[in-house]
């Protein structure tokens, strides 16, 4: 394909995702500007960086992400960059005259008690689940700039909403990380150490849906490909799995045999969080990676980058 694309937040999992599936599709003009090159908080240094290079279409996945923990730890730090990267790279993208931009959000934008599984339309509709608000507060600003700029301008910029991710380049970090790269480093230490018993967080009830990385950027791909997608649409898995079933798969797939338990003194944060991907079905397209595969593929990265000295774990 002949264009110039722009992917802000290509050194991350999801990042590295994009930047694979677009060199598989032919893209081979990729603009993969890195944290430390560009802070996409200074709005002067974004929209300069914007203008230089004049891409064609823009993804946004960069983003201050983590789980509970540190969603609950460094709340103003999660509203704040977020906000400043969802401004910055969407204005600079228009004042630069870019016409198809894709901005990345995440589950969390949608209520604590949103209806299960959970359509488009329950978006503002009741509370956010405390714990992760500042994100998804900021990720909600985000996606409406592109619904506005849409409206009001004419241009192409619209949103998709992912559930949790995981797979290759995951964040391996001991406490910041989110729930499947954190387990599979606590099983996995755990079987090296020959500990008897590995306690999770919270109760163990509260149900997540999983999609595979891969997955992911080909649905980013299949929507950038739409000439009239929705303003918002979600990309799920379609079904979920308890924390406690999750953390038993994980230890399977890990080879622990030890002993699971829970600690329920700590958040489970929010009940269930299941997509309804009625939406991005329609539009012809839906996930082939199974959790059970998939788990199996993203530990195979875990140790390889274990082995190789390169495991994400900040």
């Amino acid at each position: 394909m002949s264009r110039k694309l722009l992917i802000f937040g290509a050194g991350g999992m999801v990042g590295s995702a994009l930047v694979r599936e677009a060199k598989a599709r032919g893209v081979t003009d990729i603009l993969t500007p890195s944290s430390s090159g560009l802070d996409l908080t200074n709005q002067a240094a974004t929209e300069a960086y914007i203008a230089e290079h004049k891409p064609d279409e823009v993804i946004v996945a960069a983003a201050k992400v983590g789980g509970i923990h540190a969603n609950s730890t460094y709340p103003a730090d999660f509203i704040y960059v977020n906000m400043m990267i969802a401004a910055n790279t969407i204005h600079g993208s228009y004042k630069a005259g870019v016409k198809r931009l894709l901005f990345l959000g995440s589950s969390c934008i949608y209520p604590r008690l949103a209806p299960q599984p959970m359509p488009e339309s329950c978006l503002l509709t009741s509370e956010l689940e405390p714990t992760n608000e500042a994100y998804a507060i900021a990720k909600i600003a985000g996606l409406k700039l592109c619904e506005y700029y849409r409206k009001q301008y004419g241009v192409m910029y619209h949103s998709a909403m992912p559930t949790n991710l995981y797979g290759p380049g995951d964040n391996y970090h001991s406490e910041n990380s989110h729930v499947i790269p954190a387990m599979l480093r606590r099983f996995h230490e755990a079987k090296e150490a020959g500990q008897e018993s590995v306690q999770i967080w919270g109760s163990g009830t509260p149900k997540r849906e999983f999609l595979y990385v891969e997955d992911l950027a080909k649905a980013c791909f299949h929507l950038l490909e739409l000439e009239t997608p929705p303003d918002l649409v979600n990309i799920g898995y379609g079904e979920d799995v308890s924390i406690l079933e999750l953390a038993k798969q994980i230890a399977e797939t890990v080879g622990y045999g030890g002993e699971i338990t829970t600690d329920p003194s700590k958040p489970d944060g929010t009940p269930r969080k299941l997509m309804d991907n009625s939406a991005l079905k329609s539009l012809d397209w839906s996930p082939k990676m199974d959790l059970a595969a998939g788990l199996k593929s993203a530990y195979q990265d875990f140790l390889e980058a274990v082995s190789g000295g390169t495991l994400r774990a900040r």
